[in-house]
C-alpha cells in the first residue's frame, strides 16, 4: 500500500502556470491536494453519453481541468481499466483555505470520495451505479449505460442503486465546499477506502488530457461553460477532432492571458447563493434578504452598465470598484447571518432562497447576463421586503391571504428568471470579466 500523492493529469507547461502549487494533506479522505486555483471552476455542462464503443470499457466522466490558459473542459470518455477489478474514481475540485484545489482521479478497487459531484451515468456523488465486476468481467448496469449498437452479454437492470447514490445537483456545482459548493463529506467507508492501493490514470488518459488541453474549443474562457466536445465514445476519436482543432486554431497569448483571469460572474453568483443559505439556514431574515438582495441588484446593474460603455469588459479601475462594493456586500451578509436575527426556517422563506440559487445558477452557467440578474435581484428584494412588512404587522406570521399574494409574486419572479436563463442572452464578452 502506498499513499496516494497528487497527479496533475495536466500537460508539463500547464505547471509552468502562476498559480500556488501546495502540496498540502487536504481535509477529506486523506487525498493529497497539489494545485490550487482562486477562481471557482464552471458549472458541469450537460451532455449525453456517447455509446459504449466495445464490451470491457468503463466510463469516465468529463471534468474541468486547469492549464496555462485557465479552465479547459476534458472530454468524458470510455476507456479500457489498466487491470481487471479496477474501478474510476474521479477527480474533483475542492474548496479549503480561501483556494480551489484539485484532487486527481485514480484507479482501485472500490470507487472512493470524489466531493459529492454529480458527474451522471452512474457517477451520482457517491460511488458508482453504472456497473460492477462479477467474475472477472465488468457488467454493465442498463439503467445507466448507453451501449448503442453493441452486443453486451453482460447486462443488469438496477435503478435503486442509481436513486440512492444520486445527489441532487440541479445547479451543476462542480466544486466541493465553500460558498455555492456542495456540502459533503466522506463516509468512514470512504475514509477506508482512500488508504487501498491506487493506480494512476493510464497513458490513454493523460494523452485524453494532453489533448483537451490543447484543443482552444475546450477553454471556458472560449466557450463560457458550453465546451464543443463535451464527451467521446473513445480517446481515438476525440484526438483525431482535437488534432483538427489545434492546427485550424491553436491557442494564442491572447487566449492565455484572458482564461487566467477569466472569471464567469463567481462573485456575484456566490453572494446570490450566500444570501439563499442564509434564508434556508433561518439566520438571514426577509428584512435582512431584501436589503442584501438590493445591494446585489445595485452591483448587478453596475456592471451591466460598465460592460455597455466598455464593449462588454470592465476596466481595471470598474474592476477595482465591483470588488469594494462586494467586499462591502459580503461583509453585511456575513453580519447578517451572525447576528441575534434568526427565523425558523419555513416554506416561504425556502421559496425566496430557490430563486436566489436559481439566479446564481444562472450567473455561473452564463444563461444570466448581470443585467438580468439585477432585474430578478430587484424583484426579490421587494417580495422579500412584502414578506418582511407582513409579518412584522401580524407579530412574526403570515395570514393565508399574504402567504397567497406573497406567492403570486413568487410566481411572477419564477418565470421571470426562467426566461431570462432561455431568451439567448449570454454573458459572453470577447475578454476576461468578473
Amino acid at each position: 500500500m502506498f499513499r496516494d500523492k497528487f497527479r496533475s493529469l495536466t500537460i508539463a507547461a500547464a505547471l509552468a502556470v502562476p498559480v500556488a502549487l501546495l502540496p498540502t494533506a487536504a481535509a477529506h479522505a486523506g487525498v493529497f491536494v497539489g494545485i490550487s486555483v482562486n477562481i471557482a471552476p464552471p458549472v458541469l455542462p450537460v451532455y449525453a453519453q456517447p455509446p459504449l464503443p466495445a464490451p470491457g470499457y468503463i466510463w469516465t466522466p468529463g471534468y474541468w481541468a486547469y492549464g496555462p490558459a485557465g479552465y479547459y473542459w476534458v472530454p468524458g470518455v470510455w476507456v479500457q481499466p489498466p487491470t481487471v477489478g479496477l474501478l474510476w474514481t474521479p477527480g474533483y475540485w475542492g474548496f479549503a483555505g480561501g483556494v480551489y484545489g484539485w484532487h486527481a482521479g485514480y484507479w482501485g478497487p472500490h470507487v472512493g470520495y470524489y466531493g459529492g459531484v454529480n458527474y451522471g451515468f452512474g457517477y451520482g456523488g457517491i460511488g458508482f451505479a453504472g456497473g460492477a465486476w462479477r467474475g472477472g468481467v465488468f457488467a454493465y448496469n442498463g439503467a445507466v449505460a448507453n451501449f448503442g449498437g453493441v452486443h453486451v452479454t453482460n447486462v443488469y437492470v438496477d435503478r435503486t442503486v442509481v436513486v440512492n447514490n444520486t445527489i441532487v445537483n440541479n445547479n451543476h456545482v462542480s466544486f466541493n465546499g465553500g460558498p455555492g459548493g456542495i456540502n459533503r463529506a466522506p463516509s468512514a467507508q470512504e475514509q477506508q477506502w482512500s488508504n487501498e492501493h491506487h493506480v494512476e490514470p493510464t497513458s490513454m488518459q493523460t494523452q485524453h488530457q494532453n489533448f483537451a488541453a490543447q484543443d482552444r474549443s475546450q477553454l471556458a474562457s472560449v466557450n463560457h461553460g458550453r465546451p464543443g466536445t463535451p464527451a467521446a465514445s473513445n480517446v481515438g476519436a476525440y484526438h483525431q477532432v482535437a488534432q483538427q482543432h489545434i492546427q485550424s486554431a491553436p491557442i494564442s497569448a491572447q487566449d492565455r492571458q484572458v482564461g487566467k483571469s477569466y472569471n464567469p460572474n463567481t462573485r456575484e453568483a456566490n453572494q446570490d447563493q450566500r444570501i439563499a443559505n442564509g434564508l434556508r439556514s433561518g439566520q438571514m431574515t426577509s428584512g435582512e434578504a431584501a436589503r442584501a438582495e438590493a445591494t446585489q441588484s445595485h452591483i448587478d446593474q453596475q456592471v451591466h452598465n460598465d460592460r455597455q460603455a466598455n464593449g462588454g469588459t470592465l476596466t481595471n479601475g470598474e474592476r477595482n470598484q465591483i470588488n469594494q462594493e462586494q467586499n462591502r456586500a459580503s461583509r453585511q451578509i456575513y453580519n447578517d447571518d451572525h447576528n441575534a436575527n434568526t427565523v425558523k426556517p419555513n416554506a416561504v422563506d425556502n421559496r425566496e432562497a430557490n430563486q436566489q440559487a436559481r439566479t446564481a445558477q444562472g450567473l455561473r452557467s452564463g444563461q444570466m447576463t448581470s443585467g438580468e440578474a439585477a432585474r430578478t435581484n430587484a424583484n426579490q428584494s421587494n417580495t422579500a421586503q412584502t414578506v418582511h412588512n407582513d409579518r412584522t404587522a401580524n407579530g412574526g406570521a403570515l395570514n393565508q391571504q399574504q402567504r397567497q399574494q406573497v406567492n403570486k409574486q413568487q410566481n411572477a419572479n419564477s418565470r421571470q428568471i426562467s426566461n431570462e436563463k432561455h431568451n439567448g442572452n449570454s454573458n459572453n464578452p470577447p475578454k476576461g470579466r468578473r
